[in-house]
């Protein structure tokens, strides 16, 4: 398809990036570190494909093959470079100084990354239908799962910057390759059963990335929340310590 119209493909990752600055609306980001973030993500995409491309001359085939792909090729080395992106454009700036901030910050760089993408396939596609049908189904599953896989990684790298709790963005980070490799192995495997009965197995394996997505929307929809409440008691007003009778008068 034409390069013009493969540009809309933006717009998913757009929208959801205004929607995740819903959540900081309070205490918003830097534009230039937002901008950097998204940047950075985008350009990760560059090196990913060559060493995805390198990787493939390893795969076993068949649905070993389609498991390799998944999570080695495909989840290690991408969230590997969104964990990358994350680091480099904001982990040791001032601005990044609250626990949202993680998931605001890691989600820029996965959409970012999703960004890039899906322009990329939305240029392969081979006619207007197959075009609109590649639209739908990422904007709906693809894209928000490289922003929920990432924010899985913001979320704890920042618990554990501010709270030293939970497992760090490295432990972040096999989250986020667990499910993304658990989304695109039920794909990747559909593509390579054999004929009989191991057809069977195609209906609950399409359900596979549906509920990847929405429960693990649901799951960093909850861990930003309680990113957000405990940001919100850091920034509350300490109380006044009480004084002796007649000694108000010296603080005024």
């Amino acid at each position: 398809m034409g390069a013009i119209l493969a540009l809309s493909g933006t717009l998913p990752a757009v929208l959801l990036m205004a929607v995740v600055a819903r959540y900081d609306s309070k205490r918003p980001e830097p534009k230039r570190q937002l901008y950097l973030a998204t940047l950075f993500g985008g350009l990760s995409t560059i090196p990913v494909i060559f060493v995805q491309l390198g990787m493939e001359k390893a795969n076993p085939g068949g649905v070993p093959g389609a498991l390799y792909t998944s999570f080695f090729v495909a989840a290690l080395t991408e969230e590997t470079a969104k964990a990358l992106a994350l680091y480099f454009a904001v982990w040791r700036h001032p601005a990044f100084d609250e626990r949202l901030d993680g998931i605001v910050y890691a989600t820029r760089a996965g959409l970012g990354f999703a960004l890039v993408e899906n322009v990329g396939y939305l240029m392969g596609a081979e006619s207007l239908s197959g075009f609109f049908g590649i639209f739908v189904i990422r904007a709906v599953l693809a894209v928000p799962g490289h922003a929920i896989y990432a924010g899985y990684m913001g979320y704890w790298a920042a618990r554990k910057k501010f709270d030293g709790t939970g497992p760090g963005l490295l432990g972040g980070l096999g989250i986020a390759i667990m499910l993304h490799g658990a989304y695109d192995a039920a794909l990747f495997v559909i593509a390579v059963l054999p004929k009989g009965p191991w057809q069977l197995l195609i209906l609950p394996l399409v359900t596979v990335p549906v509920l990847v997505v929405v429960f693990g929307y649901r799951r960093l929809a909850a861990h930003a929340r309680e990113a957000l409440r405990l940001d919100e008691l850091t920034h509350a007003p300490r109380p006044m310590p009480r004084l002796p009778f007649g000694m108000g008068f010296v603080l005024r």
